[in-house]
């Protein structure tokens, strides 16, 4: 028999479409194996089983009537505790957020999926705000990697990444301010995109400004195209919300890469130490890539690292989120979001606007960059998955998480789209990501270059625990 936990969204539409076997089945089977896979490596606040249950009967019963309600009808998701979600409170990993409340409200992509019929299995796990690059809070403790619990599963939005690895649900909604998808979904075998800023509307605003976008977390980038069709159409609420795109993502897969220009950078430049098994299977996927048509060429980004200019970005929105505390509330904060937003409230208005001019110049930079090249081609992250509850490896030197993310916080600052493809595990079977960039708008490219390595077997791991 099928363990339904083990296909993607597309499959499971497929077994819909075709009889197979119904939306109750899946909701089942991810409920099942999300309680299963709990105790291990805490990958959610909150299950919403009742809920999801008559979720999936109703979808179940639209489907025997052949009348789906929308593109993805009664397939299993989950939602970051970030994002609103009617019914339960949303609270951000922080013992500082009152569970009192209406809770009546969705976040626009969460509207859109409830439109179009997902199931929701319920809320997954997150640091304080989504404030750092692995998945601990005071609120609900270590979010562990699914192919080696004492690792981390990265972050912020770690717990959705240890979900779909373990086949708690095809499809998460993840959120990316600096790296928050893309590092949990390197780290636990998985795709994630960080979309182009403002093409999945944000409601409320993050406190991090426009570093902060809403991406899409699956099995392969095929779900992922059709996760972005339905979320990635714009909303009142965010006055900044690219307008629809101009055709399907889930249709333009196809093509291939022959002919793309692709910049490969293994170490921007020297820059960054990157371990040798992660160097080695991005470079044998980037050969792959070549052997498919695409023009490669080793070359490096024209900037040097944005850290300081993130840094006062980051830590003036870390201290805006938490500027209505009291003291006794500030007590109850991680010790490290305390920290950063003293050093946040210390920048002045000038410092502010001096990191806006860094980021902007970054961001002519690479779209002058991407004149010539399609594609930029990066490791994904310089290591793999370290021990659980650090918040930087322990002896790397590094005093912040922004020390062993250098290939991703950089494109929150240019807000370009940027997705990691699993390509492959270190001697420690640990997975390893690469990561593509487009430029701003080129999203489209992302997913089919990504699909191609994925159709191409260059991507995808088998689902950790399976």
């Amino acid at each position: 028999m099928t363990d339904l936990t083990e296909l993607t969204a597309v499959q499971l539409l497929d077994g819909y479409r075709q009889g197979e076997f119904s939306p109750v089945d899946a909701a089942r089977a991810a409920l099942e194996r999300a309680e299963r896979i709990q105790p291990e490596v805490n990958a959610f606040v909150r299950l919403t089983t009742d809920a999801a249950l008559a979720q999936a009967e109703q979808s179940a019963e639209r489907w025997r009537r052949g009348e789906p309600a929308g593109l993805l009808d009664g397939v299993p998701v989950t939602v970051k505790d970030i994002l609103l979600m009617r019914g339960g409170p949303t609270l951000k990993g922080s013992k500082t957020v009152s569970e009192s409340g209406r809770w009546d409200e969705d976040a626009p992509s969460v509207a859109r999926l409830r439109a179009h019929g997902a199931v929701f299995l319920g809320k997954t796990t997150t640091p304080e705000f989504g404030w750092k690059g692995v998945t601990d809070s005071p609120l609900a403790g270590v979010t562990r990697n699914p192919y080696d619990p004492t690792r981390t599963a990265g972050g912020s939005s770690g717990g959705a990444g240890a979900a779909v690895a373990l086949g708690a649900g095809p499809l998460a909604l993840g959120t990316d301010g600096g790296g928050s998808v893309r590092i949990p979904a390197a780290f636990c075998g998985i795709f994630g995109l960080k979309p182009t800023y403002g093409r999945v509307p944000l409601y409320p605003a993050s406190a991090f400004g426009t570093l902060a976008h809403v991406g899409p977390m699956t099995r392969d980038a095929a779900d992922a195209a059709l996760l972005l069709d339905v979320i990635g159409t714009p909303d009142s609420r965010d006055w900044s919300a690219l307008p629809s795109a101009p055709g399907s993502f889930a249709a333009g897969l196809t093509g291939g890469v022959h002919g793309l220009r692709v910049a490969y950078s293994p170490s921007f430049g020297g820059q960054v130490a990157v371990r040798p098994a992660v160097a080695a299977a991005v470079r044998r996927a980037v050969e792959r890539l070549a052997g498919l048509g695409a023009y490669v060429e080793e070359t490096d980004p024209d900037f040097t690292d944005p850290v300081d200019a993130f840094h006062t970005l980051w830590f003036t929105g870390a201290a805006r989120v938490t500027q209505h505390l009291g003291p006794d509330q500030r007590e109850l904060l991680d010790p490290g979001l305390r920290e950063i937003c003293e050093a946040g409230a210390r920048r002045t208005a000038l410092d502010y606007l001096a990191a806006v001019d860094v980021r902007m110049e970054l961001g002519r930079r690479m779209g002058r960059f991407h004149d010539t090249y399609d594609l930029l081609v990066t490791p994904t992250l310089p290591l793999t998955a370290f021990e659980a509850g650090a918040e930087v490896p322990k002896g790397s030197g590094h005093r912040r998480w922004t020390g062993w993310t250098p290939f991703t916080y950089p494109f929150n600052l240019t807000q370009q789209p940027a997705a990691t493809v699993p390509v492959g595990t270190d001697g420690d079977g640990l997975p390893i990501g690469l990561q593509l960039v487009a430029a701003r708008h080129r999203d489209d490219l992302v997913l089919r270059a990504a699909h191609t390595l994925y159709e191409a077997g260059v991507a995808g791991l088998t689902p950790a625990g399976n």
